[in-house]
């Protein structure tokens, strides 16, 4: 007795597990940690197909398209845009936290301070970079990366493979990221504030003390206390960035079921 395979069957096996890979990539392409370039792309791949069989039991079942057709071609391209638009939400946390990085910078006279980024293809702030991979350290900590693999499993349900999207939805990202760039101004303030006022009073020295060097004492002084700002500022940083990446997660659901159309 042969064992045999209906093509309906096969398309149906091939559908359970490439509809949920799509939207998976798409994740792993975007989101902060997985899309680090130091992570060779086939140990990304690797990861995707795992998570991907781990997600089959509890994926809801999948619409009749066979994968390799017109149809099926393009729904496996809008899960992987999708999965990229979910990564890239919470991507939008970490851009905010180098947006604080790069003011403190430039107020305490660092902005020369650049270095080739891998991850981003350019130059970026020393101190960007820093608070940068302490908020990776603090996300990873918290097991954010598992945090954003719950909420792609559970992006089945607020938005079927298949179903239509409402083009409104995307106003949600911008919407979101005004948010978050705000709250990552808000971040750099106290260290901003400290800065504005250590230049006011250099000011007004070399006012009343033309004959001082501002350039030779204002620049260690600046950086002195930008850093001693920095130091008393990273004792609260933990909390605040736990805060922002909340903030973060609970923009996902929000988006998923903004794209989904009214009945």
């Amino acid at each position: 007795m042969f064992f045999s395979v209906t093509s309906a069957q096969l398309d149906a096996w091939l559908a359970a597990f490439m509809f949920p890979f799509a939207r998976l990539l798409g994740l792993l392409m975007a989101a902060p940690v997985f899309s680090t370039r130091g992570i060779p792309v086939r140990v990304r791949l690797a990861v995707g197909i795992g998570i991907a069989i781990a997600l089959l039991p509890a994926a809801p079942p999948m619409p009749d398209i066979a994968p390799g057709s017109g149809i099926g071609l393009l729904v496996m391209g809008e899960q992987v845009f999708i999965g990229a638009a979910i990564g890239f939400t919470v991507r939008l946390v970490f851009a905010a936290i180098d947006l604080a990085g790069s003011f403190i910078g430039m107020q305490m006279g660092l902005s020369f301070a650049l270095f080739f980024d891998p991850n981003s293809g350019g130059q970026s702030a020393v101190l960007a970079d820093f608070m940068s991979m302490v908020a990776t350290l603090l996300f990873l900590s918290l097991n954010g990366h598992l945090v954003m693999i719950h909420l792609l499993a559970n992006s089945f349900e607020w938005l079927p493979v298949g179903a239509a999207l409402a083009g409104e939805g995307w106003a949600v990202i911008p919407r979101a990221g005004a948010t978050i760039f705000a709250t990552g101004l808000l971040l750099s303030l106290p260290v901003l504030a400290v800065l504005l006022v250590t230049n006011t009073a250099l000011g007004v020295l070399t006012r009343a003390a033309p004959q001082l060097n501002l350039f030779a004492i204002g620049f260690p002084v600046t950086m002195a206390v930008g850093f001693f700002s920095l130091i008393m500022l990273m004792g609260n940083f933990g909390p605040v960035l736990q805060d922002l990446f909340e903030r973060g997660f609970e923009i996902v659901p929000m988006l998923l079921k903004a794209l989904t159309p009214a009945p």
